[in-house]
């Protein structure tokens, strides 16, 4: 048994996370300050005795003294609305948490898992995005406290490993949905889902041509495990579905899904918003064996019904 630390573990992923590693017989520090991540999602892990709970900033990690064998680094708002919501604090989650969680993994003797962002690619201008790509972001928009922070902690893990032997990974996430996603995070797969519950109009910033790829949570996670589990370190690695949709056709097909009245209102497009968004993973098909399973249907038909639940 491992016994590991997952920093953002009540998050959407971060939850998600925690169970899987649960389930598979390791002992999980889930650390978390509840800025955006949710007690409801790891309610159910309270009683169990492989589970354990610590309400604390990334950014202070000065009391923590519990040993662990695993790091995984997902605490950081992950949307535009909380992440812009206080800039600052995005940048020093980023940069002074990644520090701190570099620091403890040079005190525990610990591996270490970046959850970086297919955001460190910025407006593309290399299509499907290649790890090799350096990105097109520009460092002083509106989504510049949560790309260039992820962009700094990338940097912060590699100058670790180079300088002190940490042993890092680093994975680029492209958009991932499913269940325990917030109501509220501003994202477009729960935005357009709970318009469409409540028969609101899916709102559309641009004219919806603008691509994405979205990959159901558990594939996601799958990936992460794999990529901890490598006996050597293969940073970075993107990881998402290459299957690229137009906001567009995403909008209708959750009408179509949720059955609902909604129809579609298209508004200013947002500052800095990439065109075109869509992960190459032909490294981690080589050197995981990984690939995304769960096709965009039924990955939308189980997260209309967690939300249909909460709403």
């Amino acid at each position: 048994m491992k016994s590991i630390l997952v920093t953002g573990g009540a998050g959407f992923l971060g939850s998600h996370l925690c169970d899987e590693l649960i389930r598979r017989g390791n002992y999980v520090i889930c650390l978390d300050n509840l800025y955006t991540g949710s007690k409801a999602n790891i309610h159910h892990l309270k009683e169990n005795t492989l589970f354990k709970f610590i309400n604390q900033d990334i950014t202070d990690l000065k009391s923590i003294d519990v040993n662990f064998d695993e790091i995984y680094n997902l605490a950081c708002p992950a949307s535009p609305v909380h992440y812009q919501h206080n800039p600052v604090k995005t940048i020093k989650t980023n940069v002074l948490g990644s520090i701190n969680v570099l620091e403890l993994a040079r005190k525990k003797d610990a591996k270490v898992l970046q959850a970086s962002t297919s955001e460190i690619y910025g407006d593309p201008l290399e299509h499907p995005q290649k790890e090799s790509y350096w990105g097109n972001v520009n460092p002083i928009g509106l989504r510049s406290c949560y790309d260039e922070g992820k962009r700094c902690a990338e940097t912060l893990c590699v100058d670790y490993e180079r300088q002190y032997g940490i042993d890092t990974r680093i994975v680029r996430i492209f958009n991932t949905y499913g269940p325990r996603m917030s109501r509220n995070d501003g994202r477009v797969v729960s935005n357009f889902i709970t318009q469409a519950i409540q028969g609101n109009d899916l709102t559309i910033f641009g004219d919806g041509n603008q691509t994405r790829s979205f990959c159901y949570y558990s594939d996601l996670i799958d990936g992460l495990i794999k990529i901890m589990d490598l006996e050597k370190p293969l940073s970075p690695i993107n990881l998402g579905n290459p299957s690229e949709f137009t906001i567009l056709e995403l909008a209708e097909l959750i009408i179509k899904r949720t059955s609902s009245i909604s129809s579609i209102a298209f508004m200013d497009q947002m500052s800095d918003d990439p065109r075109q968004r869509k992960p190459d993973i032909t490294f981690a098909s080589q050197h995981l064996q990984w690939q995304p399973s769960v096709q965009i249907e039924q990955g939308i038909d189980e997260t209309v019904s967690y939300f249909e639940s909460i709403l």
